[in-house]
């Protein structure tokens, strides 16, 4: 492998890699190793065409771009001297002759590589006396973009990302020399289920999503490392919050899932989380059909009350768990050992599907159905089955999936059962069949980790908290299994405990636990 020197610091690099790749593959670009780039991306084509990049190569008597420059052993580099500075001043002067000095009500600022390049590479003073170059305002591209053209450095990122990502091409350079616009091909909308990355991958604030826009200011705002739970893939987020209030998901770089990309659907399914739909408390089906709020407490003595009554009557096998594909590793561990604990082995897991692509979009419309299998939850149809027989006379029911794969028909099951208990964070139409509804937490608001679709299991963390009482799964499980009396259920909930006991006992888990999961993840461990 070759070995370069870049400002007196040695690396051994891959073969046939360019100068930022290399150090973007040594994780040091930006981060060590500061070489300022607008058009280059690691994830699209060489461009070649910002100039910001240049370095000087000893042996060259000329500096050179980095991003289209092959590495070689024994290449000296150098980012730093006074040469390579007055290049970048000058690359940054030309780049900010039409630009417009609209900063303070920039949608971008705060984020943006041409307001911080500026700063640390550019000129204090303009010495242009022009009148910048007048570019359209407020261009609408499609249903979910919004262009200013005059805030344009033609980096040409966005081009590049609709012909070689989704393939689409929606957007090209048209003119030449100083009067080069982006914009999209006639009769041809900003369309496809990745635009919205187009304003992720914008160095400006030319390209912006009509969701965010004048939303807050980024400055504002906490980014949380997080999981995408709207499809199987696992997408790896930035969740930005304020005020306890998640206000976007932007791609967070996983080249092993998602590379620096996510969908449009998953990105906006943030929304989901502060939605007006959800469960905001616990409640009790009254004699009469009322829905009664109660404490936590009271819903969990009145769920194990009628779990004991069909106990008694009928056995603990009549007991059943339909799990939900977004609930946690953990609370889906303490579900089986709620089921084990009872003497059953009734448990199902519905799982919704949809369309699916080749890039990133998976037919599973959840986060964690490979963890579902991996604990043993099979197929929601052969318990629904079971239940019909009558085999089946309790059922607790973990999130709403089931309304979507298995339609009225599930009420109709449900209806015909002694006693069905519903843990669930949105409403829906279980909630008028269920005796004892809890409130639980979505996975932006919980720890645990999540098993994507190739077995890869990621944490997540809590975002924000909710502002009514709810709680995860599993420790509403385990709360039940205390309230019953049964055996390994003593003590306070503890889901470092819940994750240690699933990395010791569950071979698809072995050594995974909350505490071994590194950022990117765990690869699928053999089964």
């Amino acid at each position: 492998m070759p070995k370069i020197t870049v400002d007196g610091a040695s690396y051994e690099v891959a073969e046939g890699r360019t100068i930022l790749q290399a150090l973007d593959d040594q994780g040091v670009l930006m981060n060590g190793v500061d070489i300022p780039h607008y058009c280059w991306h690691p994830k699209l084509s060489i461009d070649g065409s910002c100039r910001l990049c240049q370095v000087e190569i000893e042996g060259i008597p000329k500096l050179q771009i980095a991003c289209n420059t092959p590495v070689r052993d024994g290449m000296v580099i150098h980012t730093r001297n006074e040469r390579v500075e007055k290049a970048r001043e000058g690359v940054m002067e030309l780049l900010l002759i039409n630009h417009p000095l609209d900063c303070p009500i920039c949608d971008k600022a705060g984020e943006c590589k041409l307001q911080d390049y500026a700063f640390e590479y550019g000129v204090p003073h303009a010495r242009t006396r022009e009148p910048r170059r007048a570019g359209k305002k407020r261009v609408d591209l499609g249903p979910t973009i919004v262009f200013d053209q005059e805030r344009c450095i033609l980096c040409r990122r966005c081009v590049r990302f609709c012909r070689e990502v989704p393939g689409t091409g929606e957007l090209s350079v048209f003119s030449r020399g100083d009067q080069s616009v982006i914009e999209t091909f006639p009769g041809e909308p900003l369309d496809n289920d990745y635009s919205m990355n187009v304003a992720d991958i914008c160095p400006v604030g030319a390209l912006t999503t009509k969701d965010f826009r004048f939303k807050i200011r980024v400055w504002f705002l906490e980014d949380v490392p997080g999981i995408c739970t709207g499809c199987a893939k696992g997408c790896n987020v930035h969740l930005g919050v304020a005020n306890n209030r998640v206000y976007r998901y932007v791609p967070r770089r996983n080249d092993a899932v998602n590379g620096t990309w996510i969908c449009d659907e998953g990105r906006l399914s943030y929304a989901r989380i502060g939605a007006d739909d959800r469960i905001a408390g616990h409640e009790v089906r009254q004699p009469d059909g009322r829905a009664l709020p109660v404490s936590i407490d009271v819903a969990l003595e009145e769920a194990a009350e009628r779990l004991r009554g069909v106990i008694d009557r009928k056995g603990a096998g009549a007991v059943g768990i339909l799990a939900s594909p977004h609930a946690t590793n953990e609370d889906l561990f303490v579900a089986r050992r709620l089921l084990e604990a009872l003497g059953s082995s009734q448990a199902g897991v519905a799982v919704r599907t949809g369309r699916s692509d080749a890039l990133l979009i998976q037919p599973e419309k959840a986060a964690n159905a490979e963890g579902c299998r991996r604990l043993g939850f099979g197929p929601a149809e052969a318990l629904l089955e079971r239940a019909r027989g009558g085999a089946v006379a309790a059922l607790l029911v973990l999130g709403h999936d089931a309304l979507a794969t298995q339609g009225p028909e599930l009420l109709e099951t449900l209806r015909g059962l002694d006693v069905v208990l519903l843990a669930d964070s949105h409403r829906s139409e279980l909630e008028r069949v269920a005796q004892v509804v809890f409130a639980t937490r979505v996975v932006a608001e919980k720890h645990g980790t999540l098993t994507n679709h190739a077995g890869r299991v990621q944490r997540v963390v809590p975002a924000v908290e909710p502002s009514f009482d709810a709680h995860a799964e599993g420790e509403i499980m385990w709360r039940l299994g205390r309230a019953l009396g049964l055996p390994g259920f003593d003590g306070a909930w503890d889901l470092q405990a819940v994750s240690k006991a699933l990395a010791e006992t569950v071979p698809a888990f072995a050594g995974i636990d909350l505490a071994s999961v590194p950022p990117d993840g765990v690869p699928r461990a053999d089964r």
